[in-house]
Formats: C-alpha cells, structure tokens, sequence
C-alpha cells in the first residue's frame, strides 16, 4: 500500500516519507466523505428513534446539552449502513455475498436494533447460509420493497458521488440483498444519488445544490410508484409546510419506499443549510420518525452542515458508530467472510 521516499534534512539525517498511491488516496477520501454521511445518518437515526413516541413536541428539544451521555440508541437503520461501510472498507465495491454475509453477522451479534417484521426473518435466513437470492426475491412474493433498501443509501452515494452510473448499480446491488422488489432499488437509488450530490454541491449555495439534486435524484431514479411521487413532492415550493407534503406523498407510515423517500428529499432540499431544522421538521411530521430522520440528515450532513451538532449529537449516543474503530474491526479482523477475490 505504501511506497518510501527518503529525504536528507539538513541535519544530514533521514527521514521516511510515505506517499500514498493514487488509488489508496481515491479510496481514503471516499471513505471519509461516506463517514460523513454515516455521521449524520447515525445521530438523526438515533433522535429520530428517542423523539418519534412524542413526535410533535419534537421542537421542545433544544440542544445536545440537554441529554444524559449515553442516553441515545441507534437503529437498524444505522446497524445496515454500517455493514455497507463494511464492505465498502474491504472491497471498494458492493459484492452481494459479501454484504449478505456481514449483515447476517451484525443482526446475529446484535440483533435489537428495531429491524422491521420481515427483515429478522430474512437475516436469519442468511445467517443460517441461506441463498440471499431466493429469499429476498421470495419475501412477501415478490420481494419487498420497505425503505430499509433506502435508510443505508447515504453512505454508498457519498462514497461514489464521482461515478453516477457506478452509484446505481451498487444501490442496485445493495437493495437486492435484502429488498428485491423493483421500488426498494428505485428508493435505494434516489437516496443514494441525492447524497452523492450532496457532495458534489458543497461549493454551491443552497438553491443551486438543491436544483442540482431534484434534477439527478428524478433523472436517474427508475420509473414507478417510487419516481411519480418524487415528481409530485417535487412541485411543492419551498414555501410549503413539511406537514403538507408528508400528508400528500406519505412520510413512512407505510415503511415503503415509495411513502417514505420522496417526503425525506424534498425537506432535505428544503433545509438543506439548517441541520437542526432539517432534523426536527422531519421528526415532527411522524411516520417512520428514525428512518426519515436518517436518510434527511445523512444528506445534509454530505452537504457539510452543521459538522458540531452532530459531533455533540454523537456523544450522547451509546457505543455511537462515529467512534470509527469500534465499529470497522470486526470484519477484518474474521477469516469467514467470502473470499475478497
């Protein structure tokens, strides 16, 4: 991975100077713009879950000063993205066997993060060497399509925001794990595009990064129930109240991509600049409170707002993702994940 140059100071000593090969560093930068994304997804993703029982006093909350260190647990929504960084971290790609695999392993080691009603059955299913193939082409008929395809997706744009066509198919690949319905790859692509423009925006100012968004998020998300509700979010103004378009495109009520992800991009776009508004306008309309809140913030957070909220955010979340090496041994460390070839 490393190559040393030598250089004599003037002291007539010699000092090791590592450089990075170009595709290391490529890979390193990605890595970090998807552990911003991750950041922002995990400590949303953990509000989201505490606030979500009393979502309409979500604007009681004040600050992260006012909660117990500890106080706050992630969810599956989290526990999933994790397993992406994974195996991004391992393979610098999506290898389907692979990602079946560690997120077998995640929910056997940890399995009381609030996964949805068929998503345990499914991951017990892996967990016991099933075919990832046939089980989740098989879930409810013809595969599901809940927005678990859509929660991880953050992560995965921000590691491949220079590459769009390469993002869809890894969202493609991602989705089909677990989801293998045509509407969980829809979602899982309009997340993950958002997210990578997200990134690609950080230089423009809020309107034009936004603009930039809906125009890739509707260009590359497939057709169906999932891309005609992003179009019908996407006529409401900014002007418009988060209440109205979730009462008009659904707000995850129904835990399907097509209810959960077109109200989740259009509050991004609109307070895209405001991490704390973006965090408590998506709680407080209800729905699937922990997972909106996840996919909105862990685009905002590829935006590059408000980066203190959320370091303060993470400190009151026990055993939070954002401590990195917590989190990223355990695959590296096992000699049973499938072969890295």
């Amino acid at each position: 991975m490393f190559h040393v140059e030598h250089q004599v100071a003037k002291c007539d000593l010699i000092t090791p100077r590592f450089v990075i090969n170009p595709t290391t560093r490529q890979h390193l930068n990605c890595m970090a713009s998807a552990w911003e994304a991750l950041e922002g997804l995990s400590v949303d993703d953990t509000c989201g879950e505490a606030l979500s029982y009393q979502h309409c006093r979500a604007r009681d909350f004040e600050s992260p000063s006012t909660l117990t260190p500890g106080a706050l647990r992630y969810t599956d929504d989290t526990a999933m993205a994790l397993g992406i960084l994974e195996c991004l971290s391992l393979f610098k790609t999506i290898k389907q066997d692979a990602l079946a695999w560690v997120f077998a392993k995640n929910f056997k080691s940890d399995p009381d993060r609030g996964y949805g009603k068929m998503t345990p059955r499914t991951l017990t299913q892996l967990s016991e060497a099933g075919s990832w193939r046939t089980i989740s082409a098989s879930a409810f008929g013809t595969g599901s399509f809940g927005n678990g395809s859509a929660m991880r997706g953050g992560p995965l744009g921000a590691y491949f925001s220079q590459d769009l066509g390469q993002l869809c198919a890894a969202a493609t690949a991602s989705a089909q794990v677990t989801n293998f319905h045509l509407e969980a790859r829809a979602g899982a692509i309009a997340v993950a595009i958002a997210t990578a423009e997200a990134v690609n925006c950080r230089h423009l100012p809020r309107d034009e990064a936004c603009a930039s968004i809906w125009q890739s998020v509707i260009k590359w998300t497939p057709e169906g129930m999932t891309l005609s509700a992003l179009k019908l979010a996407h006529t409401f103004q900014s002007g418009s109240t988060a209440d109205e378009v979730a009462r008009a495109v659904g707000c995850g009520h129904e835990i399907f991509c097509p209810d959960t992800v077109p109200f989740a991009i259009w509050n991004t776009c609109r307070s895209i600049h405001d991490f704390t508004e973006a965090l408590l306008s998506t709680i407080e309309v209800g729905g699937d409170c922990d997972t909106n809140a996840a996919i909105v913030c862990g685009i905002v957070a590829a935006y590059g707002t408000d980066a203190g909220i959320i370091r303060a955010l993470a400190c009151c979340a026990r055993k939070s993702p954002c401590h990195r090496t917590e989190t990223m041994t355990p695959l590296a460390q096992t000699t049973n994940c499938p072969s890295r070839n």
